[in-house]
Parts: C-alpha cells; sequence; structure tokens
C-alpha cells in the first residue's frame, strides 16, 4: 500500500528538522535529500509498528497542512509493504535434523547448509527476492 504524506521541513544551521503533522512524528537531517530520506524512513517504520499492533495507518492530509513561512513544504511517497519486506529480512534461527552420514557428506563437501536450505526453499516456493 502507497501512500503519500505532507511534510513541514524547517531549515536550521546544522540541516532540517521534519514533521510528518498527519502521524504527529518528527526526524530530522543534515540536509535535504537526507530529510526526505529520514522522512520516509520514520513513516515506513510507523507504519509497520501499527501493522504490527492491529491498528490502522491513517489516510494522509490532501492539502498543504499550515507552516510557517520559514518553513518547506514536501510530500513523501512511502509503500508499507515494500518497506517491511526490506526491513523485515533479519535471520531466524531454525533446528533441522540430519542423518549422520548426510552431515558427514555435507562437510566433506564444504556445502554450507544453511545457505543450501535458503536456495532450495525459494526455488520450491518460486520465491526470487534475496
Amino acid at each position: 500500500m502507497t501512500r503519500v504524506y505532507p511534510v513541514i521541513l524547517l531549515p536550521t544551521k546544522s540541516g532540517y528538522v521534519v514533521s510528518v503533522p498527519d502521524l504527529n512524528i518528527d526526524t530530522q537531517g543534515k540536509d535535504m535529500v537526507e530529510a526526505i530520506f529520514m522522512a520516509r524512513d520514520a513513516i515506513g517504520l510507523w507504519g509497520i509498528c501499527q501493522q504490527d499492533k492491529n491498528c490502522p495507518i491513517p489516510e494522509p492530509s490532501t492539502s498543504e497542512p499550515p507552516h510557517e513561512t520559514n518553513e518547506l513544504v514536501s510530500w513523501v511517497d512511502i509503500d508499507f509493504d515494500a518497506y517491511r519486506r526490506k526491513h523485515d529480512n533479519y535471520a531466524v534461527r531454525r533446528n533441522i535434523t540430519l542423518p549422520a552420514w548426510l552431515d558427514e557428506a555435507v562437510k566433506e563437501a564444504n556445502i554450507n547448509v544453511s545457505g543450501f536450505i535458503q536456495a532450495a526453499l525459494k526455488k520450491h516456493l518460486n520465491i526470487e527476492r534475496a
């Protein structure tokens, strides 16, 4: 699910403070590029935390939020599903059982069992992501 949220950027001596009024979150960046990147990251993290708690993610405002004359308004897009896929790529430990003779053959062949099983599962499930 992709959404576009308005953000307010306040220039400071050290960069930008970024506010996301629809979600009541703030972040910062040393320059405009980093500020927008950090806003997208903050929105993504906030959103998947809401999903994990089975709470709704508010729809973004469709109009420019109120802001001061020295503040800039921009719009930040976020694909919550893609953000979750990217950030849920942590390793999970699983135990498997092999016959001793097969374990010895694997060691002799210098096969990385975890890597081999991952590749086999991806092929079996027809999954192409890393």
